[in-house]
């Protein structure tokens, strides 16, 4: 067998700067060896000899055979098909060979063994007469034993295979232009429905003959066309996978495929927004929604900055409340443990030195300034609020491609896990389709949308935060796998800082602008009326703000569209900002949104002929506090009082809750949707008394079962 060695001396032969050049002196020199070489032309030139062995521009050009990087065949992918039979067949004619061309089994006199050489195989004997002797042994012919012998010599072991297939699998024996045709047709399908593999094949024949003609192309057998599809599945994805699989194959992008690659906390926060494969419960409206859930994560720690979960739809301003949250993360639960509180000032335990700083009530999770949001193009991401709004915090926005989910890869994983590790097991779970669906969902236990909220939120900080992930390595430790709050912990200390918001009183551009005058009253917004002394001194006074009608004028206000007991005011002159708070908002001992409220005074409208807010409020909470009954005895009563209270606002909640899911079971009365629920008629006092008498009489029943 040839080596892979080339003997280097005088009239050895390179490739040198695209001239072929010959050795005709070495020099020794204090430099170091060198050699004189000569061209074609008979020019000579002086070269360092590490120079003309180790430079790209120079190349040894062998003078026998041997074995090449660009050999059709590799050692080890031809040894690497072999299974263990094979592979111990291959190792036994191997030691036959060496023994027909040296004596020895091994190939070597130093490592013979008892009896070698044979006297059969003795060196000296003439190698016809050993090739001769191995036939007779073995029961093959002299030829074959020839041929194991020159195969050794070329390649070795890997040459005793036989030829082994290489490169990609290679189509059965068919047209190349029916081939195209083929995966044509498959391509063309991938916006459409799947097909067969018969659609398909039969196209194909259609396709070439009208392309071609008839008898030009030859039309492979049936058996031979499946055999091609199931090559061509490889390349364009049909007929196994779902058809949004395969579409979402189809759009990858050639090549190399490019990533952002975040180096320290804050650099890039993704935002997206998901429907829950769960149902939820209004405690206002006492209605089954369906939750959607948005979530700003921290790419380089994978950590949830900002949880929001609103019913049916999301608005820019929960989009903007998500935001916030990354400014003014919201306050940690006060039976939290305490490893699942991040200290006020968001900085890793590990890192403090004051101990006590840690204790006490702390953050749900770390406050960070993004420096850059990763979002798609939903209206709510793209609206003109939340863009100025980061423009002015120098916040950079980068959209994610159309329909390319992988752009925000960590945070559409973050929503799986959620859904295998949480969802899944709380009651109203209805899987990610209908084909995973129960078959009465509405008819188990329930949560309502803030029970929803809390539990997902203490889940993030007590589970989510703290489990390694296999995403979150440090290329330096290989093996180690960080959870986010270690990788956190881990980002400080690598890039030695974090970016934090400058003023916590940023926080409140990301709030929605309302622009309303100053009455000698207070603000006057949407019929609620609020006041305070930040006010005082701009009262009856017009702003200088100019522009559209709704502007010029008026006065801006930073309004929470979940929480309308107060609103905002950045004062002009000492630019300060300053709580208006709610003429109604002592009666509140908890956040009420405007949702909630225009419902109140809907209910208020049909039962009473001069409602307020006081009374629609009032009205509200006695409903509301109903519903949040603890007990599942109290729970039922809610349900089943709301069928009382469906008829009340029809004709202003039919278009809402149209596309609610409609509970089956012994609940659908209870949360049945509005739009199938029957025209409520005309009703007097008398009407509204003997609705009270139902009331109380189902109450004492239903207290009698529990």
């Amino acid at each position: 067998m040839t080596g892979a060695a080339v003997r280097v001396g005088v009239g050895t032969r390179f490739q040198f700067d695209g001239d072929v050049v010959s050795v005709v002196e070495f020099a020794a020199t204090t430099a170091g060896n060198e050699v004189v070489l000569r061209d074609g032309r008979d020019r000579l030139m002086r070269i360092a000899l590490r120079e003309l062995l180790f430079s790209d521009r120079a190349s040894v050009i062998p003078e026998g055979p041997g074995p090449q990087s660009d050999d059709d065949q590799l050692a080890f992918a031809v040894l690497g098909q072999l299974d263990e039979p094979a592979r111990k067949r291959l190792l036994e004619r191997a030691e036959h060979v060496r023994e027909v061309l040296t004596g020895y089994r091994s190939g070597s006199a130093q490592l013979a063994r008892e009896g070698e050489p044979r006297p059969q195989f003795d060196p000296s004997l003439p190698l016809g007469e050993r090739y001769a002797a191995k036939a007779a042994e073995l029961g093959v012919t002299h030829l074959s034993v020839r041929r194991w012998a020159a195969a050794f010599r070329e390649n070795g072991e890997s040459g005793l295979a036989g030829k082994r297939p290489t490169g990609r699998r290679e189509l059965p024996d068919v047209d190349q232009r029916w081939v195209e045709a083929a995966l044509e047709i498959m391509v063309e399908h991938t916006d459409e429905s799947k097909p067969s593999r018969t659609l398909v094949i039969e196209r194909a024949n259609a396709r070439v003959v009208s392309r071609f003609g008839a008898g030009v192309v030859r039309q492979p057998s049936r058996a031979t066309a499946f055999r091609v599809l199931v090559v061509l599945e490889l390349r364009h994805p049909t007929f196994r996978l779902s058809t949004k699989r395969n579409r979402d194959i189809a759009s990858r992008p050639e090549g190399v495929y490019g990533k952002l690659r975040p180096t320290r906390p804050g650099e890039y926060l993704l935002m997206d927004t998901t429907r829950l494969d769960v149902f939820a419960f209004d405690p206002f409206t006492l209605r089954w929604v369906q939750a959607e859930l948005s979530v700003a994560m921290d790419w380089y720690t994978r950590c949830i900055t900002g949880i929001r979960l609103t019913p049916v739809s999301t608005k820019s301003a929960d989009v903007s409340a998500v935001l916030y949250q990354a400014f003014r993360p919201r306050p940690a639960g006060k039976d939290w443990p305490s490893y699942a509180v991040w200290p006020e000032h968001g900085l890793p335990r590990t890192l403090l030195v004051d101990v006590q700083a840690v204790e006490g009530p702390g953050f749900a999770t770390p406050p960070l300034a993004p420096e850059t949001v990763v979002i798609d193009h939903g209206k709510v991401y793209v609206s003109e609020h939340l863009t100025s709004v980061c423009r002015r915090m120098g916040i950079s926005i980068q959209p994610a491609r159309l329909r390319t989910g992988r752009d925000k890869g960590p945070i559409e994983r973050f929503f799986r896990t959620l859904r295998e590790d949480l969802l899944q097991a709380l009651p109203g779970y209805k899987g990610p389709d209908i084909f995973s669906r129960g078959e009465n969902v509405e008819d188990e236990a329930f949560f309502y949308l803030d029970e929803l909220e809390e539990k997902i939120r203490r889940w993030v900080a007590t589970v989510y935060h703290h489990r390694p992930h296999s995403s979150l390595i440090d290329p330096g430790v290989p093996g180690l796998r960080m959870s986010p709050a270690k990788m956190f912990e881990h980002g400080v200390a690598r890039a030695g800082y974090i970016e934090v918001p400058r003023d916590p009183y940023l926080g409140f551009e990301f709030l929605k602008t309302k622009w309303r005058t100053i009455q000698h009253y207070g603000v006057e917004l949407k019929g609620r009326r609020y006041n305070g002394p930040g006010i005082n001194p701009y009262r009856n006074e017009e702003s200088a703000y100019e522009g559209k009608d709704t502007v010029r004028g008026h006065w801006p206000f930073q309004v929470d569209p979940d929480d309308i007991s107060k609103i905002y005011f950045r004062d002009p002159d000492q630019r300060r900002w300053h709580v208006l708070t709610w003429e109604h908002a002592a009666s509140l001992d908890m956040a009420l949104s405007e949702d909630a409220l225009a419902f109140a005074r809907k209910l208020a409208a049909s039962k009473y002929t001069y409602p307020d807010d006081r009374l629609a409020l009032a009205d509200l909470l006695e409903r509301w506090n109903l519903g949040l009954g603890t007990t599942p005895a109290e729970r039922r009563i809610a349900l089943r009082l709301s069928r009382e209270q469906a008829g009340i606002v029809l004709p202003d909640l039919e278009e809402e809750t149209a596309a609610s899911p409609e509970p089956t079971g012994r609940r659908r009365g209870a949360a049945q949707s509005v739009a199938t629920a029957e025209p409520a008629a005309e009703e007097g006092d008398d009407d509204e008394v003997d609705l009270e008498e139902l009331a109380e009489d189902f109450y004492a029943d239903a207290l009698d079962d529990v």
